[in-house]
């Protein structure tokens, strides 16, 4: 027998041992005074929870594992009288629910949009351009990872996408420049991870529907929290080319190609472009439209400055007045794309124009005509992108059906009362709940992924942080922060399975250099994530000390005054009832009810 048949082979015994426990027993087990009924009516919660981990360690698919557990409880708590078999009947149309989620449309969307950037050729055009941009400096190229991995996640929303696209392209020329491999590795997948708490991320769209809050206003609340994520990994790259500077050395000349033909590089002119773009924008706004402040303001004077760089760049090569430098055209050049896509997408959710099912489908739709203006649209593309968008969907649907029979069965023997009591008798309030909570899902996160967590935990948590008054936008998004790590925990971090997949194993002839670089090994990976952990769990720590990252999201909420909105239902007037507050027959609306008795003579 395989060595790897033993983990369902037990959990197949211990599910069939259930099962004839169930069916065998005559009731006297149960029924007695200290037997295992009683413990498992007074414990159901628990042994239920107990046993869907013990599934999960057996290795059984998370989605199976749940639907079975679920069905198999529910059994048992109809046996003992602690499950009411009529609950099962609420089964279909939960599924049903689930399949007619409009919110979760989005997933698909923004999958789609991932898997056709990934292969348009925008991520090798951006590393490139941008690490010209930024070569010279002392970690030149790590910079230049971590802005476009802030730019891939804020238009792909796909974690596998970015960290496979830049392993292939930047980990190499990494390498062959002296980079240390622990930090190359290291900035390559955590600057990959972003695409968790970055919108249009799919954890957020996932956590939001777990949590019953709109989907728009996650995206909000984690905007800054993702920005101030991604200024940490810069300045721990900083803080490494202070105390080590041959870990992250600056690009030799030779390497430096965007230049003109005198030879300089000319940066300048990118600055005075950014600044005359911005400034116009900025008076465009003040002067002609009526929006002056808050996100709306913010979204449209950054599209307003894409696009005026964009005119200028245009106009400077067409007429050749030579006034930009090679590298300013080139840096503009791709980089309205991206910004582009990103304000078709999160402008348009931002300012309220779209939802985000509809903004994931503009994207969508953005993404196959950006590919096609590239000349990278070909059927083949368009199917395989299809065919993965289709597995990652029904891989979602399924954990989400699963989970559903699970909870229907849990919150039928009141194992929600039993994990929100748990939680809310926590010493310390809302920070002893935050710090618990928050402690689970970094040790879960070892072993289940983000949608499992988001799937199995959060709605257990969720009900307990809204009984503690701790706002669910915030708490969503401190989760998505802490659940980062899930993707960067050794030994079973997805992008570090990723990084491993492209990254070179073999000692190899580097095609520029011709000298043989060594390979990168598996420890060099995971001892390069191990800072970006510590970096994530601090990240956790900052939202939770400073909420105002989040609740910003807020000052964009329409804000309602209940004061004018009961003045305005008292002056109501109900015409042809006998007056203000009068019914025909001398009923008094206003009178107190007397329900059963007898009507006045």
């Amino acid at each position: 027998m395989t060595a790897h048949r033993l983990p369902r082979l037990a959990g197949l015994l211990l599910a069939l041992t259930l099962l004839a426990f169930l069916g065998l027993h005559t009731g006297d087990a149960f029924a007695a005074d200290g037997g295992v009924g009683d413990f498992l009516r007074v414990n159901m919660a628990p042994v239920m929870f107990a046993a869907l981990v013990v599934f999960l360690l057996l290795g059984y698919p998370v989605a199976f594992a749940l639907a079975a557990n679920g069905l198999l409880f529910a059994l048992i708590g109809i046996d003992l009288g602690l499950f009411q078999e009529n609950f099962l009947q609420a089964l279909p149309e939960r599924i049903y629910g689930t399949m007619n989620n409009d919110v979760l449309l989005a997933i698909p969307f923004f999958t789609f949009m991932g898997l056709i950037l990934e292969r348009s050729g925008m991520a090798e055009d951006l590393l490139d351009t941008i690490g010209q941009l930024f070569g010279p400096v002392r970690g030149g190229l790590a910079y230049a990872v971590i802005f476009v991995g802030a730019l891939l996640a804020a238009t792909t929303g796909v974690v596998a996408a970015s960290v496979i696209s830049m392993g292939l392209i930047s980990l190499p020329i990494m390498l062959r420049y002296g980079y240390d491999r622990r930090l190359a590795s290291g900035v390559i997948a955590a600057s990959g991870t972003l695409a968790q708490i970055i919108p249009p991320s799919l954890v957020l769209i996932v956590l939001a529907d777990q949590l019953g809050r709109s989907v728009g206003d996650m995206y909000e609340g984690a905007f800054i929290p993702g920005l101030v994520l991604s200024a940490m990994y810069a300045l721990y790259v900083f803080i490494i080319t202070v105390i080590a500077p041959s870990r992250a050395p600056g690009l030799p000349p030779e390497a430096q190609t965007l230049r003109d033909a005198d030879g300089k590089t000319r940066r300048i002119s990118l600055l005075v472009v950014a600044l005359l773009s911005w400034a116009l924008a900025y008076a465009y706004m003040k002067l002609f439209t009526s929006v002056k402040a808050g996100a709306d303001f913010v979204v449209l004077t950054m599209s307003l400055m894409v696009g005026i760089s964009f005119v200028i760049a245009l106009v400077n090569k067409f007429l050749k007045l030579n006034l930009l430098s090679r590298m300013t055209e080139q840096v503009v050049f791709v980089m309205v794309p991206p910004l582009a896509l990103i304000f078709l997408v999160l402008g348009t959710i931002f300012i309220g124009v779209a939802t985000p099912t509809e903004g994931g489908a503009m994207g969508a739709a953005g993404a196959i005509l950006l590919a096609y203006g590239k000349k990278r649209m070909t059927f083949d593309l368009l199917r395989q992108a299809t065919e993965s968008t289709a597995k990652l969907s029904a891989f979602v649907l399924f954990i989400l059906v699963g989970a559903r029979v699970f909870s229907l069965t849990f919150y039928g023997v009141n194992g929600h009362v039993w994990v929100e009591h748990l939680l809310v008798s926590l010493p310390g309030g809302q920070v002893g709940f935050l710090i618990v909570t928050n402690v689970l899902v970094f040790f879960l996160a070892f072993f289940l992924d983000f949608f499992e967590l988001a799937f199995i935990v959060v709605p257990l948590l969720g009900p307990a942080a809204d009984k503690l008054g701790i706002d669910l936008i915030w708490f969503g998004v401190i989760l998505g922060v802490n659940m980062q790590t899930s993707f960067m925990h050794p030994p079973f971090g997805f992008a570090l399975f990723f990084l491993r997949s492209v990254a070179p194993k073999n000692a190899y002839k580097d095609r520029v250099t011709g000298k043989m670089m060594e390979p990168v090994t598996t420890g060099q990976i995971y001892w390069g994530a191990v800072p970006f952990v510590v970096i994530q769990c601090i990240m956790v720590a900052l939202v939770v000390l400073f909420p105002s990252m989040v609740m910003h999201y807020k000052a964009s909420a329409i804000q309602l005054d209940q004061k004018a909105i009961d003045k305005q239902f008292e002056s109501i007037q109900i015409p042809g009832l006998g007056g203000a507050g009068g019914l025909p027959g001398g009923f008094d609306l206003n009178a107190p009810p007397s329900i059963g008795a007898p009507p006045k003579p």
